[in-house]
């Protein structure tokens, strides 16, 4: 093999860096990931979505901010330099705009009435060739330089099992409903209406710790380590074809152990 054949063969090396959106392309490829993850990889429907252009957004977008995994040696003018995202509505903004995302699932009350400083997550998501190695580690880096920049207390948002149909998910939805809802202060409970869903659809003596806890997705695990809990009731989200708990976080509770591997620092190439 010559050197050409060699060089074009060697894996290219990828060099992160973590940082909120800070023009109008960084946004737009958020909004190329996240319909590449969500509608292309996933089957959501997205209305809102521009599918002409591939970006899947809403009106909320312009108030977020949107903390994202950069691959630097990727063409931006291909909007394929983000390579993972999170969507962050710190409380005084959405306090401007009215609402939270979640209000639309979930009666927030409990955490408004909480006086503590809160922060809603959403749109989780990372490029599938990206999922693996440091990346997920280094988006939890910038998210905790994020939140105590901030000295934000609760953090809080919809996470979501693949699919609108619960039944499949009914082991590991009973399981959080037995073993992970919040303290009645932080409890938010799933509005009324067609889409709402109960949780304990088994009884907790039959459920099986192992198989229950191996079918919550690992997003949601991962918070769950980190001392988080859950919402009570679920919500089925059928445009984005998943079925939503809320999560939620108070960093006042988390172990030293866990947030010492929250704001864990690896080098970031």
């Amino acid at each position: 093999m010559n050197d050409a054949q060699s060089s074009a063969a060697a894996p290219r090396e990828i060099a992160y860096e973590v940082r909120l959106a800070q023009d109008e392309r960084d946004l737009r490829a958020a909004q190329r990931l996240r319909y590449q993850v969500f509608v292309e990889e996933l089957g959501a429907r997205c209305d809102g979505a521009d599918h002409a252009a591939r970006l899947e957004q809403d009106a909320l977008d312009p108030y977020f901010d949107h903390l994202l995994l950069i691959d630097r040696n990727a063409d931006s003018e291909a909007l394929a330099h983000v390579v993972g995202v999170y969507r962050l509505l710190p409380q005084d903004r959405a306090e401007a705009l009215g609402r939270f995302y979640s209000d639309t699932e979930y009666d927030l009350a409990p955490l408004r009435a909480s006086g503590r400083k809160l922060v809603e997550l959403g749109r989780s998501c990372v490029h599938p060739a990206h999922r693996r190695g440091a990346s997920m580690l280094l988006m939890w880096n910038g998210l905790a330089d994020y939140v105590i920049a901030r000295g934000i207390e609760i953090m809080f948002g919809v996470a979501s099992f693949h699919g609108a149909d619960p039944a499949p998910h009914a082991e590991a939805l009973s399981w959080l409903n037995a073993h992970h809802l919040a303290p009645e202060g932080l409890r938010v409970t799933v509005r009324p209406g067609p889409q709402a869903q109960r949780m304990d659809l088994i009884d907790p003596a039959a459920l099986d710790r192992t198989r229950a806890q191996a079918a919550i997705p690992p997003l949601i695990r991962a918070y769950l380590r980190l001392g988080g809990f859950v919402g009570q009731g679920a919500f089925i989200d059928h445009d984005f074809n998943t079925t939503d708990v809320c999560l939620i976080m108070d960093t006042s509770t988390m172990s030293e152990r866990a947030f010492d591997f929250y704001t864990r620092k690896t080098p970031r190439g």
